[in-house]
């Protein structure tokens, strides 16, 4: 039976100010009425019943989970008590997962991505469930088409072609490629041999709890003792412990470049990882000027900015151009658009200047 992860820990930090510590990026609503998080639980609504979702979040953010996805069984919401990368969180997922159902599909998903039109990501993920069934031993990922020379995501190399399914490219996987530099994306980019890794895969539980036993022992052996502890009373307390203890490495790292039997989907969908306030400019149009607006706004002569604000603030411009002007609560940024980058340092500034009730 297939059972899904959400993968909702992120801490959203270039989404300040909207994104705070209390209410990160995953939980906002940046693409349409229902947050990232919302999204993400209705796209797999239909491929499995609620009782087979897991989202693993941060400790303090479980409340707020709850209270977004409140169909969801509260004994299904996992609160990690720090952040240990995605192998840790995948891994006690599955281990989980195979506490229920050791014959169990596992789906794994980031929760703050937004993916348009949802029915060809169902289309997708029911290959990728097919391919794990009749190749358990197999780790599935999904590619995405790239679009552009993207020096900010890893690749996946695709080898030989294995199967095509619903009009859905199934590939073996040759290597993964970590994020290049402007020149070789652009090889890449050329090549028509690469995907952006978008960070969804599907395998068995009990296949991926192997790998990582593998590769990474001492992480695996930890997750076996949080999972042995999950249904008696040490529960929180061996949780904390053994997790604080876990090395952090990402999933990629720790077992996908190592692994041999891997096999890559060609995404039939729109995919964007939202990964700042200029991916706003993907997902809504602008005005005639440029400006992707979305507040009360009043301008003269003002170009090509991103302007966010609550409703009952006016935001009036006067002679700029290229400027993120993001007004939320208590704080107000304004930034040059091509430092966008710099606003997860700007967050880190304001917890070393003592700013930390901005955050």
């Amino acid at each position: 039976m297939l059972h899904a992860v959400i993968m909702a820990g992120g801490g959203g930090t270039r989404f300040w100010p909207r994104s705070r510590q209390q209410k990160p990026k995953q939980f906002l609503s940046l693409a349409g009425d229902r947050s990232l998080l919302q999204q993400a639980f209705d796209r797999i609504e239909v491929l499995t019943p609620p009782q087979n979702t897991w989202i693993i979040t941060a400790a303090m953010h479980a409340g707020e989970t709850s209270r977004q996805l409140p169909e969801l069984p509260a004994e299904r919401i996992i609160g990690e008590p720090c952040g240990r990368d995605t192998a840790a969180c995948i891994g006690l997922g599955a281990a989980l997962i195979a506490q229920h159902d050791p014959d169990a599909v596992m789906m794994v998903m980031p929760a703050d991505h937004v993916i348009e039109p949802a029915q060809e990501f169902r289309r997708a993920a029911q290959v990728a469930e097919r391919m794990v069934e009749e190749h358990p031993q197999t780790l599935v990922t999904f590619g995405i088409k790239p679009t552009f020379a993207a020096t900010g995501y890893g690749y996946i190399q695709r080898g030989a072609a294995l199967v095509e399914r619903q009009g859905i490219r199934v590939f073996q996987v040759k290597a993964f490629r970590e994020k290049p530099d402007a020149e070789l994306a652009e090889q890449f980019l050329a090549s028509g041999e690469y995907y952006w890794n978008s960070g969804i895969f599907f395998w068995k539980a009990t296949t991926i709890l192997q790998a990582l036993k593998q590769n990474q022992p001492n992480l695996s052996a930890a997750i076996e003792r949080i999972a042995a502890a999950w249904p008696t009373a040490k529960r929180d307390e061996v949780l904390r412990t053994e997790y604080e203890g876990l090395t952090k490495i990402s999933i990629d790292y720790a077992v996908m470049e190592k692994a041999k039997e891997v096999l890559v989907i060609e995404a039939p969908y729109r995919w964007d990882d939202v990964g700042s306030w200029l991916a706003l400019e993907r997902m809504h149009p602008q005005d005639a000027d440029g400006n992707t607006v979305h507040a009360q706004h009043c301008a003269i002569d003002t170009k090509e900015c991103v302007i966010v604000g609550e409703p009952d603030t006016l935001i009036a411009t006067v002679g700029v151009d290229n400027l993120l002007i993001i007004q939320d609560g208590d704080a107000i940024l304004v930034a040059d658009r091509r430092e966008e980058g710099n606003i997860k340092h700007l967050v880190e500034l304001l917890k070393k200047k003592g700013l930390e009730k901005y955050l």
